[in-house]
């Protein structure tokens, strides 16, 4: 007799959707959005609704592999469990036995969201080796740091109070595409007489629905707040008190704002004066008013002030006040206070770490002392995700590297593998599901036995650490009593909250009062309780190192956007049936650009900077501006002649303390025909 069980999506998404997935005789049949869940509502995306067919792929690594072949060439030999951990064991005990610990560097991120096969078992695992570690600031934290250094602790309103909303202004975020489940939450303010404000430098399917759309030249969002900043001094629509009362930095702030006079602004970010002025009115009489930022503006070496300016927006009308008024930004915070997750581990604070998006460099430093000698993957694809992308792969092919990857296919990050450990997917494991979109926190429960020999994260870090002799009491847990040592904070937003409580309604709201009012109905969680203004500084994208050619048209800004619904990421993007029509990359430039060039829609170019250099067609949009080109993330290496993808030419630049996302999108290439 078929069953159901509930579980809940695992992929890094604002959305976090909780499915029911039908069972009959130990085989997943069905896999659906739950219609009772108050955000899935019944729908999932279009990646999701294919996930069976991932579980049952064909080309899923379903046992241990071993390289038999050339790094890279995806060459392996079927292994048991025990000769592959006892491999693994044993190049990990080499490297503790030499004192040299920091000789190991393990690589994980996203791959899936849920708690505890992120990484709670393999974060202690590695703590306790002493390894080396990577700062896991590809996407998210600068939007987090920016924000942070406003309020203390970023948290924002719940996204769903929107709905309160009059004046919605969506900053650097593709809601329609990325953010699908919140669409109908704008929607409805829309028909309550919100207006829906885009400020993009392209034109989403966002911005095409939107009452107004604000095209701002790439990188320049801190002028356009430093412009509405001037207008509300100007214009008398400031919240006087609530800037004297609640914030601290406020003329250090209108210094910097009158500094850059309206005419000059309205150049830089190519937004007439009397818009810029429409926006300031409307956002300080029209309220509630709100800002709805993910990570989109973050990916620029200027991305920390960007979303530093966005969160200094609210404060200076006092939108905080009104419920659906402020900043809503990620979710996550409120399920991290909650949890306490991740908790500091003892002996962390001494552990070398790189940022992530430094891979490349780390693996191909020869001053490095000591160098990396064991990578170790798991959730993540970094020959894919990582910029620089050619150095990634140089570092990968080094023959003195001993490479653990856990996989659920071949990756471009596996093929480089000498070990590889099936992983599980998100049906055959528990995980307690967490999201940065709402505040439902929802029980992952496996609804099959695991396919082949897959294993469970989890699992597969507690044997290894059984085979080393790691005694730590949370390697001993199971996922269930790590689950109810997660749930047994004592928080007041988990009153009530426990695994029974989860299993038997399939989800639970954070107790977080609705209508809950940041910096008002709890305090700000800077040292003297105020939201911190001060100065803004604009800093348009610097060109970076491109060979020009002597002739012809100059280099072009490039981005690297997620915009297939098809896949997120790195994830699906090597899987035919997920990929678009034509199963390629392609560059978008404006017409204006594409005429200099002598190119037409179709057109093979060569894409080149100094880190690389790709061959794809050509699409010409108008949704972009003449200097802007647009290539997209995720695609795997094989798509192009190169065999490589978007990050061959992505800038690696990371802040000079290593702690935020690399500048992904102040990319310079030339583009002329191939």
């Amino acid at each position: 007799m078929a069953s159901t069980v509930t579980g809940s999506c695992h992929h890094d998404c604002p959305d976090s959707c909780v499915w029911n997935v039908t069972v009959d005789e130990g085989r997943a049949v069905s896999l659906k959005g739950d219609p009772d869940h108050p955000t899935t509502r019944g729908q999932l995306c279009p990646k999701v609704n294919r996930l069976l067919d991932r579980v049952y792929h064909r080309e899923r690594v379903l046992q241990p592999l071993l390289r038999v072949g050339p790094k890279g060439a995806g060459r392996f030999e079927p292994s048991s469990w025990d000769r592959a951990l006892d491999l693994v064991a044993e190049r990990i005990d080499r490297i503790r036995n030499d004192g040299r610990t920091e000789r190991l560097l393990p690589y994980s991120f996203d791959g899936t969201q849920g708690v505890i096969q992120k990484g709670i078992v393999a974060d202690r695992f590695f703590s306790l080796l002493g390894t080396s570690d990577v700062h896991r600031h590809l996407c998210g934290v600068t939007a987090w740091l920016g924000a942070a250094s406003v309020s203390g602790q970023p948290f924002g309103i719940d996204p769903f109070e929107l709905s309160r909303s009059r004046t919605i202004v969506l900053w650097g975020t593709n809601t329609y595409h990325t953010n699908r489940h919140l669409w109908p939450v704008i929607e409805e303010a829309r028909t309550r007489g919100a207006s829906v404000v885009v400020v993009d430098p392209v034109r989403t399917p966002t911005a095409a629905r939107a009452d107004q759309f604000f095209q701002v030249r790439p990188g320049s969002d801190v002028a356009l707040v430093l412009g509405l900043v001037q207008v509300l001094h100007r214009d008398d629509l400031l919240d006087a008190q609530w800037i004297t009362e609640h914030t601290t930095g406020w003329s250090e702030l209108l210094a910097s704002a009158v500094a850059l006079p309206l005419d000059r602004i309205a150049v830089e970010t190519g937004i007439a004066v009397e818009r810029i002025e429409w926006l300031a009115r409307r956002f300080a009489t029209e309220r509630p008013a709100a800002v709805r930022s993910l990570i989109g503006a973050e990916h620029r070496a200027n991305g920390h002030e960007i979303m530093r300016a966005l969160a200094i927006l609210p404060a200076l009308t006092g939108a905080w006040r009104d419920p659906g008024g402020g900043l809503a930004r990620s979710t996550q915070i409120y399920f991290e206070t909650a949890l306490d997750y991740p908790a500091a581990l003892p002996g962390d604070e001494g552990r070398r770490r790189f940022n992530m998006a430094a891979l490349g460099q780390v693996l191909t430093d020869p001053t490095l002392d000591p160098p990396i000698d064991l990578l170790f993957v798991h959730n993540s694809n970094p020959a894919v995700i990582c910029p620089d992308q050619n150095q990634v792969i140089a570092g990968l092919e080094r023959e003195d590297l001993f490479t653990v990857v856990v996989e659920q296919f071949l990756t471009d990050t596996a093929r480089y593998a000498d070990v590889i450990l099936p992983a599980t997917s998100q049906i055959e494991h528990l995980d307690l599901g967490i999201a940065w979109g709402h505040l439902y926190l929802s029980l992952n429960q496996p609804a099959i036995a695991p396919v082949g020999e897959a294993r469970p994260n989890s699992e597969i870090f507690r044997l290894l650490a059984r085979r080393l002799g790691l005694t730590d009491p949370l390697l001993a847990r199971s996922d269930e009593e790590l689950i109810r040592g997660l749930l047994a904070s004592n928080h007041p937003w988990l009153d009530g909250i426990t695994l029974e409580s989860l299993a038997a309604n399939r989800w639970e709201r954070l107790r977080v009062p609705p209508g809950f009012r940041p910096n008002v109905d709890a305090p700000t969680a800077t040292a003297d309780g105020r939201l911190h203004l001060g100065a803004l500084t604009h800093r348009p994208p610097e060109p970076t190192a491109v060979t020009t050619p002597d002739q012809g048209p100059g280099p072009l800004l490039l981005i690297s956007r997620k915009q297939h619904l098809r896949f997120l990421n790195a994830n699906y993007g090597g899987d035919p049936e997920h990929l678009p029509v034509p199963a390629e990359p392609r560059l978008e430039l404006h017409p204006v650009d594409a005429a200099e060039r002598g190119v037409a829609d179709g057109t093979r170019v060569t894409v080149h900077n100094d880190r690389g250099t790709l061959t794809v067609a050509a699409v010409l949009s108008t949704d972009l501006q003449p200097g802007l080109a647009s290539l997209p993330f995720g695609w795997w290496n094989h798509h192009t002649e190169q065999r490589r993808s978007v990050n061959a030419l992505t800038n690696p630049t990371v802040p000079p303390d290593g702690r935020g996302s690399a500048a992904f999108h102040d990319t310079w290439v030339t583009v002329s025909r191939a």
